[in-house]
């Protein structure tokens, strides 16, 4: 249950005001509490890189009381980074080599943000590859969300993804259609999980190469699916991991892109999220924008006074639906990488794991 402040990483303080219980490693080393070691390989950019780590910190912090956890961040060199970050990244993170040497019992893979649908051509694909490589051996189970769950399912199992009509964004409803496996055990049959994403992995694509799927959306969306034997890659489409006010923030980051001429379309609404008094106020807030930069273009010039972004009346009414399930099911992973690791079994999978029912320790 408790998280150990290993390091002096700033979110440590943020989920303690939070109320989520951090132990200093003095305290830490007096408990009689069993360790495990996760990794966050965090490809978020600049921006996103801090959140991100309270998201996934948030959710292992309160998913479980069986263990300390020790959660080690690290990232990609080959990701673009201002000189700020790769600052912060050097003070506070590990390198991949550390990772190697010391050991994970899991490991947890993040979304990113890329230049095109083409993961391949990305600068950190053959990097992010050689993670995978390494922790198919030598970790417990990997967690993959989103862009990290498509890279996974091109360069192993050859199934790309596809670019969607237009985005998938918003709160969608999932139901479980696999209640046997128990990374479901004790969720609701039907739950909610946020998607923002262009590109999607369908349903058949996930089957046709033996993969379990376990909750998808009315659609035929996959959220949560898992590798063949059952644990050693679980797979998120999905963002159950985001706050409550996180879709409002991209909202707004895409409408800023619009408003400086960089994106060619004005960003619909994230579907499911808003009420009408909340779309009522970015409407408001869209043709005060326009009207601004009418004038501006009226009068040749530049103009600073774009209204304010309404966030703040905004955020505080908003309503979350589905952190509690993510807590429960980022627990129960944990539950079984804790019985795995507790029983000494580093590599379950190659070693006294029945294959036709790999979950049976």
């Amino acid at each position: 249950m408790p998280l150990v402040a290993h390091n002096q990483l700033p979110s440590f303080n943020r989920l303690r005001d939070e109320g989520i219980k951090v132990l200093t490693p003095t305290t830490a080393q007096n408990q009689d509490i069993r360790e495990l070691h996760i990794g966050l390989l965090n490809m978020m950019p600049d921006a996103a890189l801090a959140a991100t780590e309270r998201q996934f910190f948030r959710l292992i912090g309160e998913s479980n009381p069986i263990a300390q956890f020790y959660v080690h961040p690290f990232t990609l060199d080959e990701i673009h980074r201002s000189d700020k970050a790769r600052d912060y990244i050097k003070q506070h993170y590990e390198t991949f080599a550390e990772i190697q040497s010391m050991g994970l019992d899991a490991l947890i893979v993040t979304g990113a943000n890329v230049t095109s649908s083409e993961l391949s051509s990305q600068d950190f694909w053959q990097p992010l590859i050689k993670v995978f490589d390494w922790s198919w051996d030598n970790v417990t189970s990997t967690l993959c969300s989103c862009l990290a769950t498509h890279a996974v399912m091109e360069f192993r199992y050859h199934q790309r993804r596809t670019l969607q009509t237009s985005k998938v964004w918003g709160i969608m409803s999932h139901h479980v259609i696999n209640n046997q496996h128990p990374l479901i055990n004790d969720t609701n049959t039907r739950f909610d999980v946020p998607h923002s994403r262009w590109n999607a992995v369908s349903r058949e694509q996930f089957e046709d190469e033996g993969l379990r799927v376990l909750v998808e959306s009315d659609s035929r969306m996959v959220h949560l699916a898992t590798s063949p034997d059952g644990f050693r890659n679980i797979f998120f489409q999905g963002h159950p991991e985001y706050d409550t006010i996180s879709l409002l923030k991209e909202y707004k980051r895409e409408v800023m892109l619009y408003l400086d001429k960089k994106i060619k379309h004005y960003p619909p609404f994230p579907i499911n999220y808003l009420g009408t008094f909340d779309k009522a106020l970015l409407n408001e807030y869209r043709f005060r924008c326009e009207q601004s930069q009418n004038k501006t273009e009226d009068n040749f010039m530049f103009n600073h006074s774009l209204p304010e972004f309404p966030e703040s009346l905004i955020s505080h009414k908003l309503d979350n639906t589905w952190h509690d399930t993510a807590v429960e099911v980022v627990g129960n992973w944990i539950g079984l990488i804790y019985q795995i690791t507790h029983n000494d079994r580093h590599l379950p999978f190659m070693d006294g794991i029945n294959p036709d029912n790999p979950l049976e320790i």
